[in-house]
């Protein structure tokens, strides 16, 4: 499995925190944001599926999206089936994501 130190990192700091989430501090988002900055792309495929760990329930504060472009830079899609029912949103949208870009190229 080949994950740099900034990933492993960014993965231990838990899912991203909801928008709502009051005891959250700012701390944490500078931890976050430090370590986005960190991570060169692309990403590995398997840093991209250990990213996928790390959504949370809402945008948080644009973060969400971040992270998904960040997983996307991998050159290998980390989410090529269909997610099950109740999944995290945001890997549903990888997932849509990815099944829209197969049929456009069928097309």
């Amino acid at each position: 499995m080949v994950v740099r130190d900034e990933v492993r990192l960014l993965h231990a700091l838990g899912p991203l925190p909801a928008e709502d989430d009051d005891s959250v501090d700012d701390a944490r988002f500078e931890d976050v944001d430090r370590l986005f900055r960190a991570i060169e792309r692309p990403v590995t495929e398997d840093e991209a599926r250990l990213l996928l760990e790390c959504f949370g329930p809402d945008n948080c504060f644009g973060l969400s999206w971040a992270l998904m472009h960040l997983i996307e830079s991998s050159p290998v899609h980390p989410v090529t089936v269909e997610p099950p029912p109740g999944s995290n949103l945001w890997v549903e949208t990888l997932w849509l994501r990815h099944r829209n870009g197969l049929e456009r190229r069928k097309s």
